[in-house]
């Protein structure tokens, strides 16, 4: 949520933001909400200020001995006042709510580092890992690698849950869950995130707190009986573990990592680069989330894509770096960095980490704040966080990089312990 101080103070560098965002919000009637906010707020504690005084001289009167006359204009005097800051208090409440609703539909505002530009078209290559492999034949896409191998089976998944579903089988599974366990190894062992494992259904307020409600309701699954909803990425328990809590300085950088499944309807998505797993409605996913100070944060954002990018050279995957340009950017991000790995069946780039920091955005929703010194008044932290990694488009392209001519799959060395030493798989795995 931005900061409502802020806007005050400097509408026209929001009114910048938003349109370099490509975000159409009406900045003046965001002022003038607030302002009519306050105003009877002003007003309501005035009046019950007011009441505070008449229902003190009802009290003077009756010592007094005034007659039964005057104390009965008194209380009445006291009984008007008191109804009309009802009355303004709960106009200012339902107009409070106003603003909060239409506050939560704001994006965030880019940093001033981030490049301007529409859409994806205008992302700036940061960087590139590694060359893309070559082949002595044409290289499958893994829709046909993973049914062939035995790894993958769509159709009975299709039969299970409909389209947009996948069932990893045998070594496929297993190569999966080495990946997973790799990830958190690296992360707990040699970057020191602590690992959890998070509920995978969350009370709708979370998902407010990150930012994917109220403005994205209908890309996730919910649970409208029990008020919970199925998590789209771990980015929305993690991150909210600590809402309403102040934290201490000396307790900063937070860092978590944890692998869940992750749940999207993907609506509207259909048709849209979704064959084989590609885009799916879950998938798993490594995550790490970072609790940190403003003073920091943007370092700390290139710590945090450093780790995820050492996940895709130790596997041996090319990948480049993106930094993503204004008008596409995520709704709560205000810097966002995507690494894309190369698939060499589909000659695509697959998005498998976005690395973004959010600012104070997240943390305004959330209630996330710190205390800069033992008694100081609480100030929001920074949020950050990213993907290391997503699946199942690593394991696509894994399995793109390393198929090789006879149709079999050699597997990194860094997954061999993971998967009990197996080196490749094949017909005869």
């Amino acid at each position: 949520m931005i900061d409502l101080a802020h806007l005050r103070r400097d509408p026209a560098w929001f009114t910048k933001a938003f349109k370099e965002r490509g975000a159409k919000v009406d900045i003046d009637g965001l002022l003038a909400l607030d302002s009519q906010v306050r105003e009877l707020k002003t007003a309501a504690e005035a009046l019950k200020f007011s009441v505070n005084s008449a229902s003190k001289e009802i009290g003077i009167k009756s010592k007094a001995g005034a007659g039964a006359e005057a104390i009965s204009s008194a209380k009445e005097h006291a009984r008007q006042l008191g109804d009309q800051a009802k009355a303004t208090d709960e106009r200012r409440a339902v107009l409070e709510k106003q603003l909060n609703d239409q506050l939560l539909l704001i994006p965030n505002p880019c940093q001033a580092s981030v490049p301007i530009g529409v859409d994806s078209k205008d992302n700036r290559v940061v960087s590139t890992w590694g060359d893309a492999p070559t082949f002595a034949f044409t290289p499958k896409p893994h829709w046909d690698l993973g049914p062939a191998l035995g790894i993958l089976d769509f159709e009975r998944a299709s039969k299970l849950s409909g389209s947009g579903f996948v069932a990893l089988r045998g070594a496929g599974a297993r190569l999966n869950r080495a990946l997973i366990s790799w990830f958190l190894d690296l992360h707990t062992n040699q970057h020191g995130y602590t690992e959890l494992a998070p509920p995978y259904l969350v009370q709708s307020q979370m998902m407010v707190g990150t930012g994917q409600l109220p403005k994205f309701a209908d890309q996730f699954y919910v649970c409208r009986d029990d008020d919970l909803v199925l998590i789209p990425t771990a980015e929305v328990p993690v991150t909210n573990l600590h809402a309403g809590e102040i934290l201490n300085l000396e307790d900063l950088p937070v860092r978590y990592t944890a692998h869940t499944p992750c749940f999207r309807r993907e609506a509207g998505a259909a048709g849209v680069g979704t064959r084989g797993m590609t885009r799916v409605h879950q998938f798993d996913k490594v995550e790490v989330v970072w609790l940190t100070t403003p003073e920091r944060s943007d370092q700390d954002l290139l710590t945090l894509r450093g780790h995820a990018e050492i996940l895709l050279q130790q596997l041996g995957l090319h990948y480049r770096v993106l930094e993503l340009c204004t008008g596409d950017t995520g709704f709560s991000s205000c810097h966002t960095y995507d690494l894309e790995v190369w698939s060499p069946g589909t000659k695509t780039w697959l998005e498998v980490s976005s690395c973004s920091t959010f600012g104070d955005f997240q943390a305004r929703r959330a209630g996330l704040r710190y205390r800069t010194e033992k008694g100081g008044k609480p100030v929001f932290l920074h949020t950050l966080n990213g993907s290391a990694l997503a699946l199942p488009r690593c394991l696509i392209a894994l399995m793109e990089t390393y198929q090789q001519q006879d149709g079999s799959l050699t597997i990194p060395a860094v997954l061999r312990p993971y998967v009990g030493g197996l080196d490749k798989i094949g017909t005869s795995t």
